[in-house]
């Protein structure tokens, strides 16, 4: 009998050991998951959009976080990062707060503003500097020159809204072609090969102004607007990840950086580019985590 009541009582100690060690393990899985460093960025397929979230990566990823990249069209990233439930956390290339005006309209009240990638952001109907004209003004009397066409990118871009209402307040005789930004590239670099007249929808910062040489045609009617490249957040984003949070509120770039930072994705591709500019610029990124 007191063997009996002795097993029962080493039972009971082992099955409680058991489970204080089963809820200890539970508790430090729950406060691992809770603070387990991810970033999840959603980004378009724009040359400085790229380099943005490429450069975020490569920073990120040196200091342990596991970084998650998707590529959307720019209406589905607001409307996906404004959800309750969203996957994402954040967008750096939102054109504020002129050309996105409409997706900001929508879904800004579900949002958050966390800083500015680029302070500098401008758009605008781009010719080679060859070309004699220098105003939207002149391109109906050359219209034959330019073949009727304006080389747009993808319908969701705001410089594509921007320029069906340049056709109509200067009431120009062309059509937009919708492509997408590697193919405006594509067009406009052949053109200068052959020295032909070509217009495309064109914004700075992009890689093809330090390889081209490029101007703005100028809009007196103010249809194309300065912005900066913002850098927005799902709602609750700075409370879960404050370091990541504090990371992207001092994410900045000047012209000339990111020029560098452009031109070494479209050399050596994203991921390689990106991390050899981070790698020379290291002192600076690593700043703006803290």
């Amino acid at each position: 009998m007191l063997k009996l009541r002795k097993l029962g009582i080493l039972l009971g100690v082992a099955l409680l050991t058991v489970s204080v060690s089963s809820c200890k393990n539970g508790e430090k899985k729950k406060e691992e998951g809770e603070n387990k460093k991810e970033v999840s960025i959603f980004y378009p397929n724009w040359s400085e959009g790229v380099a943005f979230t490429y450069l975020a990566k490569a920073a990120l990823e040196s200091h342990d976080y596991e970084v998650t990249l998707t590529n959307l069209a720019p209406g589905l990233i607001y409307g996906e990062l404004s959800k309750d439930d969203s996957k994402g956390d954040v967008f750096l290339d939102a054109w504020l707060p002129n050309t996105h005006k409409d997706y900001w309209a929508d879904y800004g009240d579900k949002l958050v503003v966390l800083g500015e990638a680029f302070s500098e952001g401008t758009t605008g109907l781009v010719v080679p500097t060859y070309v004699t004209i220098n105003s939207i003004e002149e391109l109906n009397a050359n219209k034959d020159k330019f073949k009727g066409e304006i080389i747009g990118i993808g319908g969701g871009a705001g410089i594509h809204a921007n320029t069906v209402k340049a056709i109509d307040l200067y009431g120009l005789d062309y059509e937009q072609i919708t492509s997408s930004g590697p193919a405006m590239v594509a067009s406009l670099e052949k053109a200068i090969r052959d020295k032909e007249w070509i217009v495309v929808t064109g914004w700075k910062p992009h890689f093809k102004w330090s390889q081209n040489d490029l101007k703005y045609l100028k809009d007196p009617k103010g249809v194309y607007p300065k912005d900066a490249c913002t850098i927005i957040s799902r709602r609750g984003f700075e409370e879960d990840k404050p370091e990541a949070a504090t990371f992207f509120k001092n994410f900045n770039l000047k012209e000339g950086q990111l020029a560098e930072l452009m031109t070494a994705i479209k050399d050596k591709g994203e991921e390689a580019g990106a991390t050899e500019w981070y790698e020379a610029n290291k002192v600076l990124v690593d700043s703006w985590m803290k």
